[in-house]
């Protein structure tokens, strides 16, 4: 709130994004945007109400759904409506039509719009609210490999997205049967940890197998002329992202922006008297001027000392501040200070460009390191469930073989403080031991922890 970037409604669970946390959002848009249009996928819109009856065509996605839903109703129609918890359902039903022979595929969608989640009791800002914004992709394919590698693929794209732009390692994996999207085959995750040691969901992605194609009647005429269903998946982030970004790299001074995400790259301070105000100002002009391809802001407002913006600035998360003042000039040079670690440097104005270029991509590397050599220091093994207990309650995201039954899984929830399986890890010891909880025959090492 006081970074700016977002605040409560006066509507419960709902929240309003303020302009600084929009740019961030459209940060994160149009660099994925940009990645998933060479694979070949194509913006739509479809209705934000879903006819009562879709739900009903999945039985398992109604059920992983009721609670969230939240109604309006057409008096003169008689007609139930959803307003969208997530778009399958609205989306399938005109596939049906569009979807005639194996060349109409691949049909590869995504919509960037707002989700309704009614269920919702404790909210929290970017995290949990009632109302979120997000991109869903609905792709539906000829084979079952070509959904399963792309399926994949979107995950590996979001954890660029994760890495590479929001400076947080995440651990990729799929989840088990009971953390399975609701109607899907398999569901496949990225899960980072908070500072305080908590797992967030960063971004999921599905394979949904033909159950959709089956419920919604999608068909296709294949090569050798008979009909088949064909096989689809979807894949989503939201602003959620943007919390993670909050609570990962932020201090007691506030925000904390890797660059690449920060809608602002520098803001320069001008330090000056009223004598030599104009001076200092035309050069700290000619500076902004000179640095085209930075985000760059000048605070030139005379109501406000220096010292005081630094603290603004900080607060706001602001990458790099540039201090100009009369000795400054004199001497030809600046003063730069990071965010990250607080560190100033005199820097020669001829030596400037490079020098911005070098720090920028040092602070966006530093913040993703000690991020990393957080994660990896707090992922702990347990082969017996009392000290599997302890690692939980010390806050540790912990490996354990799992049997994956619903009902233990349940069991270990209900024991271990609410925590619940996080992802079933993509590289696999050739031996499973047993179980955490039961004891038998485990099926896969699982990294349990509590989440949001």
């Amino acid at each position: 709130i006081k970074a700016e970037l977002a605040d409560h409604s006066i509507i419960k669970g709902f929240m309003i994004i303020k302009p600084r946390g929009y740019a961030i959002w459209e940060n994160i848009q149009q660099n994925f945007d940009k990645q998933i249009k060479k694979i070949g996928v194509r913006n739509a819109y479809f209705p934000l109400l879903i006819p009562e009856e879709f739900f009903k065509k999945e039985a398992k996605h109604a059920a992983g759904f009721a609670p969230e839903l939240a109604w309006v109703m057409d008096e003169e129609q008689k007609e139930k409506y959803a307003l969208r918890p997530t778009s399958e359902t609205i989306m399938y039903d005109s596939y049906a039509t569009w979807i005639r022979s194996w060349r109409d595929l691949p049909l590869k969608l995504n919509q960037w719009c707002n989700v309704l989640r009614w269920e919702v009791k404790q909210t929290k800002l970017f995290l949990r609210t009632r109302e979120f914004l997000w991109q869903e992709g609905h792709c539906v394919y000829e084979t079952d490999e070509e959904c399963e590698n792309e399926t994949r693929l979107y995950l590996e794209e979001y954890k660029n997205i994760c890495e590479k732009l929001l400076a947080i390692p995440v651990l990729a994996g799929e989840k088990t049967e009971k953390e399975r999207f609701a109607g899907a085959k398999r569901t496949y995750t990225l899960e980072a940890l908070m500072p305080d040691g908590k797992a967030l969901q960063m971004g999921t992605s599905h394979n949904l197998g033909q159950n959709f194609a089956k419920a919604f009647n999608i068909q296709f005429l294949g090569r050798d002329g008979k009909k088949y269903s064909p096989w689809q998946n979807s894949w989503g982030i939201s602003t959620r992202l943007i919390g993670a970004v909050v609570m990962m790299h932020s201090d007691d001074k506030g925000l904390v922006l890797p660059p690449k995400v920060s809608p602002l790259h520098i803001v320069i301070v001008p330090i000056y008297t009223a004598e030599n105000k104009e001076k200092i100002l035309k050069k700290a002009n000619e500076i902004k001027n000179s640095l085209k391809p930075y985000s760059i802001l000048l605070d030139d407002r005379d109501e406000y000392k220096p010292g005081w913006k630094y603290n603004e600035w900080e607060l706001k998360g602001v990458p790099l501040r540039m201090e100009i003042g009369p000795k400054d000039i004199a001497k030809k040079q600046v003063v730069l200070v990071r965010r990250d670690n607080n560190k100033k440097e005199f820097v020669k104005m001829s030596q400037l460009d490079k020098k911005i270029k070098n720090s920028l991509d040092d602070i966006q590397n530093s913040l993703y390191n000690r991020a990393r050599e957080f994660l990896n220091s707090n992922i702990v093994s347990s082969t017996d469930f009392n000290d599997f207990l302890k690692k939980i309650k010390n806050k540790k995201l912990v490996k354990a073989f799992f049997c994956n039954n619903i009902k233990c899984e349940d069991l270990i929830k209900d024991k271990a403080q609410g925590a619940t399986s996080r992802l079933i890890l993509f590289q696999q010891p050739k031996k499973i031991g047993k179980c955490i909880y039961c004891n038998k025959q485990g099926k896969a090492l699982v990294i349990f922890g509590k989440a949001y």
